[in-house]
């Protein structure tokens, strides 16, 4: 049995109500799971990498606390700019007082604003763009076609990117996935900075649409990934909602429903970090219960919801996981 860190002590000993309370029980039930032989997936919504969540997320993949992960383009691209820019990221804590002009002279600087955060257009995507699109045009020259992760992995293990490095690699969650060729579902990843450039490419006939692997082979690799890994169960740690999270849930009532395959289990522990109000029709805002109707979880499946910051949190959260 590992001893628990300072941080792990303080939570349980001070987060006994409410969503403190909520944050302990997922905690735990997310240890447990691992315990007892399940994986883990983890999805990425909102702006994670901008937040800088890769410093600990980093760490729970190298440690095998998490297994898959599920992200949107914005963060499978997002964590690799921090790497290769940040300082050049400009801090706007004041962002609440900015005006539309404010937001103008921004964009004329080339810093597009994600909170309280600027991500710099020419030090962040231009830098990557350069080598990415040899690495798009070399596999389509080849006959060859990936997955968007598959070619930031390429990316990132080429080296290209080590002479413009700005934050230790070890901060870098991408980093650590792509040593482990960890799998990653990224579901609409067309609507990242990396999508619009590869569409653009594809609009000026520089490049085959056909050359990005799609979104419905994410689903049909998932389905294997899950048919092959759901033996002791698998786990789903939602850190904010949509796409990132309602795609790859839907794998399991895909292959019991429309697969008619009635022996594939349930996912078997359930968590999400949102601060979303909870409301009628909205994805992110549904009880856990609701996914029970959906064929996504059991009744017995334990459901956890914290409704908070994912910032806070998460981080919170993988420190229990880590003895931290």
């Amino acid at each position: 049995m590992s001893t628990k860190g300072a941080i792990s002590e303080f939570i349980q000993k001070y987060y006994l109500h409410f969503n403190a309370a909520a944050l302990v029980d997922a905690a735990k039930g997310y240890e447990e799971q691992l315990n007892n032989g399940a994986k883990m997936l983890v999805s990425l919504a909102g702006a994670m990498s901008t937040a800088e969540l890769g410093k600990i997320f980093a760490e729970m993949i190298r440690q095998d606390k998490v297994q898959i992960i599920s992200c949107t383009g914005a963060n499978l691209e997002e964590d690799i700019m921090n790497l290769v820019a940040h300082s050049h990221y400009k801090r706007v804590p004041n962002y609440r007082d900015l005006t539309p002009q404010d937001e103008w002279e921004l964009l004329e600087k080339g810093l597009n604003r994600v909170t309280d955060t600027c991500i710099p257009e020419e030090e962040a995507f231009r830098r990557i763009q350069e080598h990415i699109v040899k690495i798009w045009m070399d596999a389509e020259a080849k006959g060859e076609r990936y997955l968007p992760h598959e070619y930031m992995y390429k990316l990132l293990l080429s080296g290209v990117l080590e002479q413009h490095y700005e934050i230790d690699l070890k901060d870098s969650w991408m980093y650590a996935a792509a040593e482990k060729n960890l799998p990653i579902i990224c579901p609409g990843w067309e609507d990242s900075t990396m999508g619009n450039i590869f569409a653009s490419y594809v609009l000026k006939g520089e490049l085959k649409a056909s050359t990005m692997k799609s979104g419905i082979e994410y689903m049909t690799f998932l389905a294997d990934w899950y048919t092959e890994n759901s033996s002791k169960g698998i786990g789903f740690f939602q850190i904010g909602g949509g796409i990132a999270g309602d795609f790859p849930i839907c794998v399991v009532p895909m292959l019991y429903q429309d697969m008619e395959r009635t022996d594939t289990p349930f996912w078997s522990y359930f968590c999400q970090i949102s601060d979303s109000t909870t409301s009628y029709g909205s994805y992110s805002g549904a009880v856990p219960n609701e996914k029970i109707t959906w064929g996504k979880l059991d009744i017995h499946t334990p459901k956890f919801i914290i409704e908070s910051d994912a910032t806070i949190v998460a981080p919170l959260i993988f420190a229990y996981l880590l003895d931290m």
